[in-house]
């Protein structure tokens, strides 16, 4: 199918990524638009040689930064994808079967499977993502942090995107530290407050869910080293919380 599609790609300081990025969507995208929060590296530099438009703009959020593409895009179908994210090739051959001028829905997503170095982890699969939307009909929401397309007709593709997250559990641990930061002051923020029991509660259901439900008892020391990980975040949210809380008295 002859589909047209934006891709939009944010960054900052991600020249190790950004050729890779651009390498897996070229073969379905019509354009290609970097949205820059005003990198210090070589990340435009490497995207301009390779086609792509860059548009430097201040970090708005993730959702945010993700729904500024929208003006600047001149297709109505955009594909969006992180610096640290490929479309796998059953992917590409997925959205080349779409006919999206004729398709009765406003969005599809993808199952990601997401890696700690090369180590690819069940425990997060299928992690679906919807990421190629219609911008006249749905978009990305701007509120919160990790934001997500909100759409009213979303099909699930049959395909995959590669998620890139971490070189190793070193780097996975010191991210970790910005996401509970933030997790914990939006909570906060939004009127929210935690009980002296949540962190124990939460870090203890966190763990429960991740090792019991979700099987990460049977995926050997990675699904158990994630899941302690995910306990720790849980559990520190919101002992911040009860920080903040105290810190504002």
């Amino acid at each position: 199918m002859n589909n047209k599609i934006t891709v939009n790609i944010i960054t900052l300081n991600e020249e190790k990524n950004i050729t890779d990025a651009i390498e897996s969507v070229r073969e379905i995208a019509d354009e290609i638009i970097v949205v820059d929060s005003f990198s210090t590296d070589k990340t435009c530099d490497i995207a301009s040689s390779l086609g792509a438009k860059v548009i430097k703009q201040k970090y708005l959020g993730d959702g945010g930064q993700k729904a500024f593409v929208v003006d600047h895009a001149k297709n109505d179908w955009i594909l969006s994808i992180d610096a640290d994210e490929r479309l796998d090739i059953d992917a590409i051959n997925e959205i080349k079967k779409l006919d999206l001028s004729q398709t009765q829905y406003d969005s599809f997503s993808f199952a990601r499977k997401t890696y700690v170095g090369k180590k690819f982890i069940k425990l997060w699969y299928p992690d679906r993502v919807t990421r190629l939307y219609n911008k006249s009909k749905c978009g990305f929401s701007t509120i919160g942090g990790h934001a997500k397309v909100e759409g009213q007709s979303i099909h699930d593709l049959n395909a995959h995107m590669l998620h890139y997250s971490y070189s190793g559990y070193s780097e996975m641990i010191k991210t970790s530290h910005k996401f509970i930061e933030r997790g914990a002051r939006l909570t906060y923020e939004s009127g929210k407050r935690a009980k002296k029991y949540d962190p124990l509660v939460h870090g203890l259901g966190a763990l429960f869910k991740a090792l019991i439900l979700k099987g990460g008892l049977f995926h050997g020391v990675d699904g158990f080293n994630v899941a302690v990980v995910s306990a720790f975040s849980s559990y520190m949210k919101y002992a911040l919380m009860i920080e903040l809380e105290e810190n504002s008295k």
